[in-house]
Formats: C-alpha cells, structure tokens, sequence
C-alpha cells in the first residue's frame, strides 16, 4: 500500500473516530467518551485511535475543535462592520448561541480548562476575539487594554453560558444573560463618533432644538414664550418625528 493510500486510510479513520466521540458526547455526556466507547463505536481498535490521537487528553481537544468547527468557520467568515462595539455584541450572541444549542461540546470545551490545556479550538476562539478587541482599540474606544477586556468578556460570557447550562432545559434562556452583555461592553467601551460624513444636519438640529425646549421642572420654554400647550407639544413632536426620519435614512 503506498504512502498516500495509507494516509487516506488514516484520514478516514481520524474522521470516524470524531463523529463517534460527538455523537457519543452529545448522547451520554463527558462521562461517557471513554476511549473504548470511542473506538467501539467508531469500528476501530482501541490501538489505532491511540495511534492517531496519542492519548485521552488529545482526543478530547480533537472533540472539541470538530464540534466546534461550525461555529469556527461562521466566526472566521464574520466581516468586520464600520463599528468595532457592535461587532463584539454580535459575536457575543454568536458564542451564547452556539454554547445553549451544543451543551455537551460546550462544557468540553470551557468547564475543564487549566493553565497547560486549552484545545485549539478556544485558542482559535480567543484570536478572534482579541483581533475584534484590537480593532476597537485602534479607534480608541477601548477604556482598557486588550488583554484586560479579554478578561472581562471571556469570564462573562463562559461564566453565564455554563451557569445557564447548569439549569433544567427549559429555563436556558438567552434573554436572562443580555443585560450582563451590554453592562460588561458598555462598562469596557466607548461610544463610538459618527464620522462626519455620517451625520444627518436635520436630525441634528431637530434633536438639539429638542434638547432646548424639553420643559425643566414646571418650566416649559415653549409656552413661556407665548405659545399654547397644544401647540408646545405638537411642535415636539414634528422635531421627534424630524429626527427620527432623517436619521433612519441614513
């Protein structure tokens, strides 16, 4: 048998040893991937998946790295938008989203992980994320440094996803952890400045006039200069509704 047959042989292997494990992980759990189970359900001698894989520890981290692979490939295709902030909520939502609908490859991936193990997939992971964070850095709207909002973003979404993770089914529910989201991001960025070349001039004047005679207190500058109540409110509301159209059509 040539080198090449060989090599494809093995590729086959490799292959069917990964769809085992996932299969095996997702229906009886960590707890369940012993190598036998693994190599049994695969149609392979225990032998070969250690020749393959070398030991327990490398499997898994192959487990993980095919079963995450979807989600790798979705957030390797991400494209940057013109608002680096945004960005990391949609990938935010991205890594809640994948963690709910795969629990088993999920916690394989992050409830076991210690300072001389971390699979390639969760290497992959914190790249992408650390090149959203520099973007962002670039346009100065990072009140810390990467390596700080690394940190806190990592720990805040790993940590609620395996909380949520712990609870029965039906009461995973991502809508519980959004407020964590935007209180983590808000407190980690700045807003970003439109640049000029997106600014709206009416929408500008009509919500700085607001600002001007929105009533303080028992004040109201509108009717203080003359005019009725009627007419105070019905010209806050052709400024609003100024500013809210122009704006959306940008």
């Amino acid at each position: 048998m040539s080198s090449l047959d060989r090599r494809g042989g093995s590729d086959d292997q490799r292959e069917r040893i990964l769809s085992a494990a996932v299969t095996l992980l997702a229906d009886a759990g960590p707890s369940g991937l012993s190598t036998r189970a693994v190599a049994t359900a695969a149609g392979v001698q225990t032998p070969t998946l250690y020749r393959l894989f070398g030991d327990k520890d490398a499997l898994l981290d192959a487990v993980a790295s095919f079963g995450f692979e979807s989600y790798l490939a979705d957030k390797r295709a991400f494209l940057p938008s013109q608002d680096p902030v945004e960005d990391l909520r949609r990938g935010w939502e991205t890594h809640v989203e994948f963690g709910l609908a795969n629990p088993a490859i999920y916690t394989l991936m992050y409830a076991n992980l210690r300072p001389d193990r971390h699979p390639a997939a969760v290497t992959e992971n914190r790249a992408i994320l650390r090149g959203m964070l520099e973007r962002a850095n670039e346009q100065g709207l990072l009140r810390v440094s990467v390596e700080a909002a690394m940190v806190a973003i990592e720990a805040s979404t790993t940590g609620a996803v395996l909380l949520l993770l712990a609870q029965p089914e039906q009461a995973r529910d991502a809508q519980l952890i959004r407020p964590l989201r935007d209180i983590v991001l808000d407190a980690l960025t700045e807003q970003a400045v439109p640049r000029a070349d997106d600014r709206c001039p009416i929408a500008d004047r009509a919500q700085s006039l607001l600002g001007i005679i929105t009533p303080a207190g028992n004040a109201d500058p509108v009717t203080d200069a003359g005019f009725s109540v009627f007419e105070a409110g019905l010209l806050r509301e052709w400024l609003t509704r100024l500013d809210q159209t122009h704006r959306s059509r940008r």
